[in-house]
């Protein structure tokens, strides 16, 4: 079973979120899905099934691997590089 390689190097505590919701979408005047946090940042994006797909834009953009739901009553962990929950 594939791990994630980079969760150990994430920042503690986790960074504050540095919005409400996904800032792209709002400049463009779209409605985010649902939203993910960055956990090297703190941006807020867009999920994969909202037409801007911000979250993942963010990481093609910035590298940083991991993300978490930023949704209530949710808390998965998601690495892009290693294709896994953590």
């Amino acid at each position: 079973m594939k791990q994630c390689t980079h969760a150990d190097a994430l920042p503690h505590p986790e960074p504050e979120p540095l919005s409400t919701t996904c800032r792209e979408c709002l400049a463009l005047g779209t409605h985010p899905v649902q939203l993910r946090l960055c956990l090297t940042c703190g941006h807020v994006g867009c999920c994969d099934s909202s037409p801007g797909r911000h979250a993942t834009e963010h990481h093609e953009d910035s590298g940083h691997p991991v993300i978490r739901t930023f949704e209530p009553g949710e808390e998965w962990r998601w690495c892009f590089v290693d294709h896994v929950l953590v």
